[in-house]
């Protein structure tokens, strides 16, 4: 499916119809529970969702443009050049048609674009594993602990959904798509470069997991002529890294920092990579003492389901991309060294890690595996509200 031939919308749509209203169930469920709680709190919902932490920031880019900063009293600089442009761009495009407001617009675009990236994640598992599976990941992404951020003004949402759509774009052939879809993907979120890696290794290997045929037989585009295959493939690759780096040096310019001016923003607001240093020292902290022992017992327990679950990926022979965009995001969430709290949230777009899990619930009766997904969702439900209503994502 590329963006000028849409006649595979409709039979996808059919057959991924299930798990999207499964999804909007459990979303609707979610916001629910966060309206009742933050009623009986003395809370907005509203306010909670949509005007809270990054959303506020990206409300102020949307409404002021790049240049608002804060300067806390430790000397650290706070600059809205940290969040990538496209979910305010999205926002003010919806305040300028509509009747909504910065933060309303933000709420629309997290609302349609969570739709878009289930209807994203259930086209890729579908096409590896089949329909049960497509069922399933979509399922568990919606189930996730912090699965309440899918239903928040934050850019996690729209990325997840470009990042699943170029995968799909790339598994099935059509580079330009890929590369477009990778594009918008690195002007939403630093992490865009797992999308444009996922690209790039997926282009530069055009063998590997093909078993010895030609990429137009693995990768799609059965019949294409070789030539054309090749440049839309190169043209793919170029686009890819063209709207990170682009937003990457505008900041350096603006800064006058260069290369570094964006890693120099990030800096301000405690934000680095160190391989993992910082969080393995937070970790053992919390392992000194109870009751955060508990805590710290629980961030191991984490890791290691992560590292169990992208064993499973690669063991259930995921294809190229999908292993290094997934692992990319891994790394960057892990490996970063400030807050740390964030980090199941960073993990978000991570949606290939749910496909083994996927394919085993698939092959349960729905008599068990359904009661499975009630649970993880009123749970999810549950921590949602807690969190969201307490600390909340940084």
């Amino acid at each position: 499916m590329t963006a000028l031939d849409l006649r595979p919308a409709a039979p996808l749509l059919r057959r991924a119809a299930p798990a999207l209203l499964g999804y909007a169930l459990v979303r609707a469920l979610g916001v629910l529970v966060l309206a009742v709680w933050s009623a009986a709190h003395g809370k907005s919902a509203h306010t909670l969702l949509s005007a809270r932490w990054d959303s506020l920031w990206y409300v102020r880019v949307a409404e002021l443009g790049y240049g608002y900063e804060v300067r806390l009293p430790d000397g650290d600089v706070h600059s809205n050049l940290a969040f990538f442009p496209l979910l305010p761009w999205l926002e003010r495009a919806g305040a300028a048609v509509t009747p909504l407001s910065y933060a309303d617009a933000g709420l629309l675009v997290g609302a349609l674009a969570s739709l878009a990236a289930a209807l994203g994640i259930f086209a890729v598992a579908d096409r590896l594993h089949g329909r049960g599976a497509g069922l399933f990941a979509v399922l568990l992404w919606a189930v996730l602990p912090v699965g309440i951020v899918q239903s928040m003004a934050y850019s996690e949402a729209l990325f997840t959904a470009l990042a699943a759509w170029a995968l799909y774009a790339v598994l099935t052939g059509h580079w330009v798509t890929a590369g477009t879809l990778a594009a918008f993907a690195g002007l939403t979120r630093p992490i865009g470069a797992a999308v444009v890696l996922a690209v790039w290794a997926a282009a530069l290997v055009p063998y590997a997991r093909g078993r010895g045929r030609p990429p137009s037989v693995r990768w799609g585009n059965v019949g294409a002529p070789r030539g054309a295959f090749a440049r839309r493939r190169a043209l793919g690759m170029l686009l890819a890294p063209l709207g990170a780096a682009g937003y990457v040096l505008w900041v350096g310019h603006r800064t006058g920092g260069g290369v570094r001016g964006y890693l120099d923003v990030q800096a301000g607001w405690g934000n680095g990579f160190d391989g993992g240093y910082a969080f393995a020292r937070f970790t053992a902290a919390l392992l000194t003492s109870f009751p955060s022992a508990l805590a710290g017992l629980g961030l191991l327990v984490g890791v290691a389901l992560l590292v169990r679950l992208y064993v499973g990926c690669v063991r259930q022979g995921q294809p190229l991309p999908l292993l290094v965009y997934t692992g990319v995001i891994v790394v960057l969430a892990l490996g970063a060294s400030g807050y740390f709290g964030s980090k199941p949230r960073l993990l978000m777009p991570a949606f290939p890690l749910l496909f083994p899990l996927a394919v085993a619930l698939a092959r349960l009766r729905t008599a068990r595996s359904a009661p499975v997904v009630a649970v993880l969702a009123a749970g999810s439900a549950v921590y949602g509200a807690l969190w969201l209503g307490g600390s909340g994502p940084p």
